[in-house]
């Protein structure tokens, strides 16, 4: 059999055959950029015996360019390369041109981020952004979300960029696949995605960053510019001075932007910074710098030492104290103070109750006090209730003082933890049927008591005292009330930002003093109702201008009070 000859047109080799024009028919081997081979027909082409070889020859003819023998190993193949073709492996045309589109991608991308850079409108952003004080990322992100204008060129650089970046992708695969046995790599970059963080930390850049011509970036974490290594001053400008809450500055001076102006409520300048007002002492006003440890206060009080006693006015239509009564009916005592026409200087703190109460020999019945409490005046509707042997509450402390008669002394005390303001003291007192019976409801009053009971001897109740213990504090509340009228009046630059402090501290601190509930009790607007003697409209009014105040105040807070006096 003749040997068949492989004939190389232009479109690649051919195969063992007669043709009148080589130029009509298609190459049987193509060789592609990738060096992958699509084989047409071969095994049609040639006899059995001779097809392996003629097609490793023909492979490697064209995979390795007549420069080494094809081999393929485990889905893999490579050029085995002769002495004379040592990188044959390597198609250095190839990756030259893959390298050059490349290059050419990263330039399209650039040019598109420039053309966004440029366009009007990324300037008209750029112009809307305030320069009168320094925004952060989070601040410049609101004027861009604003701006749909700026949206929507930004949506087209995006979809843009991603194209780009797609066809870079592919490029930088095909690179690594031609040079995977090159004696060295292509340097390959692809460029970096630019993310909507990225334009913002521009703007900032443009905005504190390009003095002289000059381009830096701005650093958030270090409030200065990043410039380049040759100019590292000359790019930075002037930053403006923060301000918002956390810095306690409203605005920047006019004639120095980097430092504050003027400041928040609540706070005060000093060399072009805010610092925290602190409020004033309020000793002059009110003196709460007295406090007795609980140990030393029970002490007193068992003992019924004087010192501690309030001497309040004691009226009653119910009870004579040291008289014999009935008690089959429910009796009203009440302790009060008459403050505001005799002791208009100084306001009252309750730690203590106590009263000596006697009842007949063999009496049924034993006493059953509640306690209501007005903390500054007005009228009994004004009261909170003691909550007694309720949850933490103290609970009355009884001492058998007569062995011939049934007396006791009955003591409650607040302490330190319960004590509060007080102006009148409210008992009502009513009786129950001694029990030893568990299941009985010793809640049960008898209002008027069974006196058709006969096993019942009710007796006769005696109460021979009744007394508060505390301590009294200066006010003076003509001082407050101008305190109050520096809120729409106020004397100097800064004396109403004071007058509101100095009213918060008040406010904040008797109120803490509110007895035990589920809200804290706004003793304070009864201060301002029934010891100053304000309206109700005045009142509120002051407790609106309080919140509003402390509203603005940096970390504020604002409990929810419930309301005690009208």
């Amino acid at each position: 059999m003749a040997l068949c000859k492989v004939t190389e047109t232009r479109t690649g080799p051919l195969g063992c055959s007669n043709y009148d024009s080589l130029d009509s028919v298609s190459s049987v081997l193509v060789h592609s950029p990738e060096n992958k081979i699509h084989l047409k027909g071969l095994q049609d082409v040639l006899p059995e015996f001779l097809r392996n070889r003629f097609v490793e020859a023909a492979l490697s003819y064209v995979a390795c360019n007549s420069e080494g023998e094809l081999l393929c190993r485990n889905n893999d193949c490579w050029c085995r390369c002769s002495a004379k073709f040592p990188d044959c492996n390597c198609p250095f045309a190839d990756i030259k041109a893959m390298e050059e589109s490349l290059r050419k991608s990263k330039e399209s991308w650039i040019n598109l981020n420039n053309d966004f850079m440029d366009s009007d409108e990324f300037k008209a952003f750029l112009k809307k952004l305030p320069a009168d004080h320094f925004l952060n990322t989070s601040a410049v992100l609101k004027f861009w979300t604003s701006d749909l204008v700026l949206q929507r060129r930004y949506g087209l650089l995006e979809a843009s960029t991603k194209v780009v970046l797609g066809k870079a992708i592919k490029i930088v695969r095909k690179l690594f696949a031609l040079s995977k046995r090159c004696p060295t790599q292509p340097k390959i970059s692809l460029p970096r995605e630019r993310t909507l963080g990225f334009w913002l930390n521009k703007a900032q850049s443009l905005l504190y960053c390009s003095e002289h011509g000059v381009y830096g970036t701005f650093s958030e974490e270090m409030q200065g510019c990043i410039c380049a290594a040759e100019q590292r001053t000359v790019c930075q400008g002037n930053v403006p001075c923060k301000v918002g809450e956390g810095t306690l500055c409203s605005s920047c001076a006019p004639d120095n932007i980097t430092r504050c102006g003027t400041c928040l409520p609540g706070s005060i300048l000093h060399m072009g910074f805010c610092r925290p007002n602190i409020a004033n002492s309020l000793d002059h006003y009110v003196n709460f710098d007295f406090d007795m440890p609980d140990a030393e206060m029970r002490y007193l009080l068992q003992r019924l030492d004087s010192r501690m006693e309030v001497h309040a006015i004691y009226i009653s239509n119910d009870v004579r104290l040291g008289s014999w009564f009935n008690p089959a009916w429910r009796k009203r005592m009440l302790l009060t103070l008459k403050s505001n026409k005799n002791k208009s200087n100084l306001i009252h703190m309750l730690m203590g109750i106590s009263f000596q109460i006697c009842s007949t020999k063999n009496s049924t019945l034993e006493p059953v006090p509640a306690i209501y409490v007005n903390p500054f005046g007005g009228s009994h509707s004004e009261s909170w209730f003691m909550p007694i042997n309720q949850q933490d509450f103290p609970d009355w402390e009884r001492t058998k003082l007569d062995a011939s008669l049934q007396c006791y002394n009955w003591t409650l005390a607040l302490g330190s933890k319960w004590k509060s303001f007080f102006e009148t003291v409210h008992i009502y007192l009513r009786s129950r049927i001694i029990t030893d019976d568990p299941t009985a409801n010793e809640t049960l009053f008898y209002e008027p008591l069974d006196l058709d009971d006969h096993s019942a001897n009710l007796g006769y109740m005696k109460i021979n005292s009744l007394k508060v213990f505390g301590y009294s504090m200066h006010f003076d509340p003509e001082g407050i009330k101008d305190l109050i009228l520096q809120l729409d009046y106020p004397y100097t630059q800064g004396s109403q930002d004071a007058a509101f402090l100095m009213l918060l501290e008040m406010r904040d601190r008797i109120n803490r003093l509110s007895p035990p509930g589920a809200q804290q009790l706004d003793l304070f607007s009864c201060l301002l109702r029934h010891r100053l003697k304000l309206t109700s409209s005045e009142v509120v009014r002051i407790r609106e201008a309080l919140q509003n105040f402390n509203a603005k105040l940096p970390n504020s807070t604002e409990p929810e009070l419930s309301q005690l006096c009208s």
